[in-house]
């Protein structure tokens, strides 16, 4: 099955402790159905200090739920991915507005 969103898409959160945050999809698990937001679902991390890194408490990006997030369209709402072809080549396709994405 073809993959709804994509890494690079930009993302409004739907529901949770973000609800209404938007962000850029940085990498996508479609395995797990989930995906990394930069800046969503944000939790701090104790690291030790190395001689290539500083330590201490670095704020990281954990995974979301697919189900939890919603594709931004062109007037920056959220909006459902429906799939069409065009030319003999399958397209991505916002359900609100109509745009191939």
């Amino acid at each position: 099955m073809a993959a709804k969103l994509r890494k690079g898409d930009k993302v409004i959160v739907l529901s949770g402790r973000d609800k209404g945050k938007e962000g850029e999809i940085v990498s996508v698990d479609p395995k797990a159905g989930k995906a990394v937001v930069d800046g969503v679902n944000m939790a701090i991390r104790h690291t030790r200090q190395s001689q290539a890194a500083q330590g201490g408490r670095i704020p990281k990006s954990l995974p979301i739920d697919l189900s939890n997030l919603g594709l931004l369209d062109a007037n920056g709402k959220a909006t459902r991915v429906g799939f069409r072809m065009e030319d003999d080549k399958k397209v991505r396709f916002a359900k609100t507005t109509g745009d191939v994405i």
